[in-house]
């Protein structure tokens, strides 16, 4: 018996856990429920988290968290409980299967059997940002070797338990050469552990159009955190139905299971949603505690139900549907169906499915990490590159010059173009001359003649080596 953290939640979400509860319970399924308030109304109480502490002790103490989809409200600092429950409790990997039910459910992709695990933690969703000037604000693109470690061996691993034979990988590391770059680097490292299964890399933008145009060509794809979220939606789109598709959130220690779409208050009780993508979470449930026979029995009796043609009103299509059933209704066709498995529609075997072999992250020894610059960020009104280097050149020292100024990653100087538009963001290179060396007094000195001269600096970012690696970007056209 395991016990399972379960969360009603907003709008339809009573109803369609409700369902999916009835339906796995009547499988078999050895759950023991604990259920939590989280959402609308514990939001509307006061608390901008939208769970109270109590419940937090719950999940952490039952490890195991199946969720209905909530309500955040408008306005007024709410925080995204999704957001804050997988940064909270290292849910580091979001899983997305997407697959095909053609023909009882319309597609352009008839064939259609895609995963995407997307890293759940970093990336831009890190969410620092900062307006920098008048014209210009930042986000900080964070990527670790630990985050891409721990969710490209989770790909692989979880291609291995599903006798899935390809991995690809996602990325723009054309452009974002350290932060995508070091994603790519990893996967290729960790490929090489892994030589039963085929590995690729795509470029994200003619990746994603092949998946959108060909998704047949792909089997589980891995990608870090914003690409993920927008394909995985994407995915579930094209194979018919975002309404159809669950997602799981995994930790090292903990792991939450959910449907992918909102909470729909729109038709909340009126007895017409569809619980099928809850169900998808809790079938995924099933599998990580290790209760598989009971989640391939749920997963064959639902495709069997849709293979009928008894569908919800979401998916109901005149001449492919028979019957249109409500939300309690179409729960029972599918209890009536435990034990049977469709015949068009591929049926899933989870038999001789093993755990997924997901060992802590070891760091790393140290490189040899060596100061070799310096980017001073200023916020200057002007528009002439070349004004500007004359004015930044009066606080060189002791052999660290200026070396370059950008304007939004583009140089401007030397040798800038009169045509590249500028804002009043600057960032201003500085590095040794002559074999001289620079260490942290010197940027500091950089920084007090600055404040002499009347210089607004608004951020400095160190240029380091890591074992005699340039570790920083270029200037574009540099």
């Amino acid at each position: 018996m395991t016990k399972v953290t379960v969360a009603k939640g907003d709008g339809i979400g009573p109803e369609i856990m409700d369902a999916t509860l009835e339906i796995i319970l009547a499988a078999g399924a050895k759950i023991e429920i604990e259920e939590i308030e989280v959402g609308e109304k514990v939001y509307l109480a006061g608390n901008t988290s939208g769970i109270a502490a109590s419940s937090w002790e719950t999940i952490i103490r039952n490890k195991v968290f199946l969720k209905a989809p909530i309500t955040t409200p408008q306005g007024g600092g709410y925080k995204s409980l999704n957001v804050t429950t997988r940064k909270f409790l290292g849910l580091y990997s979001n899983v997305r299967p997407c697959m095909s039910l053609h023909p009882f459910v319309r597609t352009k992709h008839p064939v259609m059997d895609i995963v995407i695990v997307r890293e759940n933690e970093e990336d831009l969703y890190a969410g620092i940002e900062h307006q920098q000037t008048d014209e210009v604000v930042q986000c900080l693109k964070l990527i670790s070797r630990p985050g891409c470690e721990k969710i490209v061996r989770y790909a692989f691993e979880y291609a291995k338990q599903q006798n899935r034979k390809k991995v690809t990988c996602f990325t723009k590391d054309n452009i974002m050469k350290q932060t995508d770059g070091l994603f790519h680097k990893v996967f290729d490292e960790i490929a090489q552990e892994y030589p039963e299964i085929q590995n690729e890399h795509w470029i994200i933008d003619i990746g994603a159009a092949k998946m959108a145009d060909t998704p047949e060509a792909f089997d589980v794809i891995v990608m870090p955190n914003l690409y993920g979220d927008v394909l995985s939606d994407v995915a579930a789109q094209i194979t018919g139905s975002v309404g159809l598709a669950g997602s799981a959130n995994i930790g090292e220690s903990c792991s939450m299971f959910e449907a992918i779409h909102g909470s729909a208050p729109r038709i909340a009780g009126k007895n017409i949603a569809n619980p099928s993508g809850l169900l998808q979470g809790a079938i995924m449930m099933l599998n990580h505690i290790g209760q598989i026979e009971v989640a391939e029995k749920v997963q064959n009796a639902w495709l069997k139900t849709l293979e009928d043609g008894i569908h919800t009103y979401d998916i109901y299509k005149e001449g492919t549907s028979k019957i249109k059933l409500g939300t309690k209704e179409f729960a029972q066709a599918v209890i009536a169906n435990l034990g049977n498995k469709p015949q068009v529609l591929k049926p899933v075997s989870y038999a001789g499915n093993c755990a997924l072999n997901l060992p802590i992250y070891k760091r790393k020894p140290a490189a040899k990490k060596d100061l070799v610059g310096v980017d001073i960020f200023v916020h200057w009104t002007g528009a002439d590159p070349n004004e500007l280097a004359q004015k930044i050149k009066t606080i060189e020292t002791n052999n660290i010059t200026l070396s370059m100024i950008t304007n939004r990653g583009i140089k401007v100087w030397p040798e800038g173009f009169k045509e590249t538009f500028c804002t009043d963001h600057w960032r201003c290179r500085f590095m040794p001359q002559d074999g001289a060396s620079i260490n942290k007094a010197n940027i500091i000195e950089l920084l007090k003649n600055a404040l002499h001269q009347n210089i607004d600096t608004i951020k400095t970012e160190n240029l380091y080596s890591f074992d005699n690696i340039p570790a920083y970007s270029l200037g574009q056209g540099q």
